[in-house]
């Protein structure tokens, strides 16, 4: 072979080489970063409305809806028995140290899902996660409505709602 031959060689391997690399750093970049989440503006000239929060009788908690779920529940999984209270703020699972609940499973994401209300219905919601969320065997898309006691999968970890 000729010179010329090897040189081009030898720098195609080397440019192969480097695309691996980038690449394996912008997959470690996002698990330990996550994904952007982009959150809606409203168009120039509107505001947003929000509704007063009028505190409860006898204090400035709020009262929850009968039927409202109070906790959510790691049932299964490397942190089951964990549970945190719910109430209108989103809770966020992951493996990150935003999280509402840390979450010791490798089939998890840093920022993975995230369950909000609109102040009647729960929804459970996928955030870009590399191995998906599942209620049942139906893999979460879009923010889906979840009931109590309703089983969502995220890696190896099961949770729930409950009262």
């Amino acid at each position: 072979m000729s010179e010329l031959t090897l040189t081009l060689i030898k720098l195609g391997f080397l440019a192969v080489l480097w695309l691996f690399v980038l690449s394996a750093v912008s997959v470690i970049r996002t698990d330990i970063f996550g994904t952007k989440v982009q959150t809606p503006k409203p168009p120039k000239g509107q505001k947003q409305k929000q509704k007063p929060v009028k505190p409860a009788k006898g204090g400035t908690r709020n009262r929850r809806a009968r039927g409202a779920p109070s906790q959510l529940v790691i049932v299964d999984g490397p942190n089951a028995g964990q549970s945190v209270p719910v109430g209108t703020e989103p809770v966020l699972l992951g493996r990150g140290t935003d999280a509402a609940i840390r979450l010791d499973d490798d089939y998890v994401s840093t920022r993975h899902a995230r369950f909000a209300t609109n102040g009647e219905q729960w929804f459970v919601e996928d955030l870009g996660s590399t191995n998906g969320t599942y209620i049942g065997s139906q893999r979460v898309t879009t923010p889906e409505p979840v009931a109590i006691g309703t089983a969502v999968r995220l890696g190896k970890t099961i949770v729930e709602l409950r009262k």
